[in-house]
Parts: C-alpha cells; sequence; structure tokens
C-alpha cells in the first residue's frame, strides 16, 4: 500500500510569543481524498494548513510528503505537488489579469512559453474561468478571484490542494458553487483536497471525511455521521450541529419522536421522516 500524501505527527508548535497553537496532532492524508479540518476560529486550522504546506518549519514532530520529510524538501519540490489557497484571495492575487497570475507559476518554474500557455489554459477551463483569461483581477468578483487562485495552483501542476476558508465570504449559491468545483476537481481530476472550514451545514453535502480541530488538538476524525453523531461534544469545541440534525435531534430528544439516526441532509432528512411517520402521514 503507497504512503499517505501527507502524514504528520505534530508533538507541538508555538507562536513566537510563547503561545501553544498546535499539540499532539497526528494526521494522514490519503491519494485522492476530499477532507475536511471542521474548527471554530483560533482552533488552530490556518495554522495546521501551513504545517502541512512547508511554510511553517520551526516544529516538534514529523511532516511527510509522499513519505519524505518535508523540511528536508527544496521549496520546488513541495511546490511541484502542493499548493495552498489562502482565505483572502486578494494576499495571494498580485498580476493584472487573470491570464498573468495564471502564469507566473510556471513561468517561475521554467517552462516554456508554449507549454505555460497550455497549463495556463487547461487551469482557466478546469475553474471555469476560461473566457475571463483577460479580465483585469481587481474587475472579478470575490468567488472568481478565489476560483483564480485555484487555477494559479493547478497550473503548476499541484495534485495536491490546502485550502482556508473556501467559502468565506460568499453568498449562498457561491458556497455551492465553489463546493461544487471542489468536488468536480477531485473527482474528475484526481486532485487530492484538504479544506478547513466552520461551515457544518456545506460539510455533509460534500466531504467525506472530517477532522475537528480544537484549542490546537484534534479531538476527533471519521465520516460525517461519526463526527456529527452528539451535538453536545460538538458544542464544547464551540461547533454546531448542521441546522437538519438539529431539528431532528430537538425532535427525537425534546418531543420523543420515533427517529433513529440523526440525517445531516435534507434528501437524509425526507428520508427518515416518511420512515418515521409512515407514508401516509400518521404515526
Amino acid at each position: 500500500m503507497p504512503p499517505a500524501r501527507l502524514s504528520a505527527q505534530i508533538n507541538s508548535f508555538q507562536y513566537p510569543d510563547g503561545t501553544a497553537a498546535l499539540s499532539q496532532v497526528t494526521l494522514d492524508i490519503e491519494q485522492g481524498e476530499f477532507c475536511g479540518i471542521l474548527g471554530s476560529n483560533g482552533s488552530g486550522k490556518t495554522t495546521l494548513l501551513r504545517l502541512l504546506d512547508g511554510m511553517i518549519k520551526d516544529f516538534s514532530g514529523q511532516m511527510l510528503l509522499d513519505g519524505e520529510d518535508i523540511r528536508r524538501l527544496s521549496p520546488r519540490e513541495i511546490y511541484s505537488k502542493i499548493g495552498l489557497v489562502f482565505q483572502n484571495p486578494d494576499d495571494q492575487l498580485f498580476a493584472q489579469s487573470v491570464y498573468e497570475d495564471t502564469a507566473f507559476g510556471p513561468r517561475n518554474m521554467g517552462l516554456s512559453e508554449t507549454e505555460v500557455s497550455r497549463r495556463v489554459e487547461s487551469a482557466l477551463e478546469a475553474v471555469e474561468m476560461h473566457e475571463l483569461a483577460s479580465k483585469n483581477i481587481h474587475n472579478l468578483s470575490y468567488g472568481q478571484k478565489k476560483r483564480a487562485c485555484i487555477a494559479g495552483l493547478l497550473a503548476m501542476g499541484h495534485e495536491i490542494l490546502l485550502l482556508d476558508e473556501p467559502t468565506a465570504g460568499l453568498d449562498p449559491m457561491g458556497e455551492y458553487r465553489m463546493m461544487e468545483l471542489l468536488t468536480r476537481l477531485n473527482r474528475d481530476n484526481g486532485v487530492t483536497i484538504v479544506m478547513a472550514t466552520h461551515s457544518v451545514d456545506l460539510v455533509p453535502v460534500f466531504l467525506s471525511r472530517l477532522h475537528i480541530l480544537s484549542k490546537g488538538r484534534l479531538v476527533r476524525s471519521g465520516s460525517p455521521e461519526e463526527v456529527f453523531n452528539s451535538g453536545e461534544e460538538l458544542a464544547s469545541v464551540k461547533l454546531r450541529l448542521p441546522y437538519i440534525a438539529e431539528l431532528i435531534h430537538r425532535l427525537r430528544s425534546g418531543d420523543n419522536l420515533p427517529f433513529k439516526r440523526l440525517p445531516l441532509t435534507i434528501g437524509e432528512a425526507r428520508r427518515d421522516i416518511l420512515e418515521a411517520f409512515g407514508r401516509n402521514g400518521s404515526l
């Protein structure tokens, strides 16, 4: 069995002022995974992503990229495989046009202009931005800027994308479009994706594996069904159940209605309601 794409064993990491940021974090990311790091603000999600990306090296423990110590790899070796999308796209975009920004990475890799053009076209096609190649970066919507950031990493050949709150700042439709884009990149392009988020309502619909981070520690890992089986435990780490699960939880615990489990999506809830009440609408 091949090694995990990313394997982290972080004993501890402190900020320069001595504040403990991460402690006893053990995490494996397999090829082709689409997983989430779920946690409230200040839980350490962004810091963990920066360690996974090789940006932070002064920690106690080990971080492996395809079985190799990431601290012994050159930046070129790391960034030929993995890239981080910041929460605020304005911190990442700097060129005048979408094309020029997407082309910067491949050009910096020393590729021919023919290859650069091929990669840019493929990357912009993948994020549905090919018609906006000549558009000024400053004239893009917030969601388009996030897509442009992803295109820049895809053009460099990144096989692993780390995303910090990719749906933050987007309206509900923008959130779903972003998650559908990431799902397609994962499913059709084979991109391994790790996203940090606190959006519990989107997670069950799109992600298959979750890691709960609280105060710098991983407190729970598993499928959405395994992670969201206790509202009380989530509340202790400043998270909540998805709204549909919270509704069924209250009907089950407060009103003694016969639900066997906590559904996480509307489709699951509809099926369970019909089963609990009978399809003729009676108990």
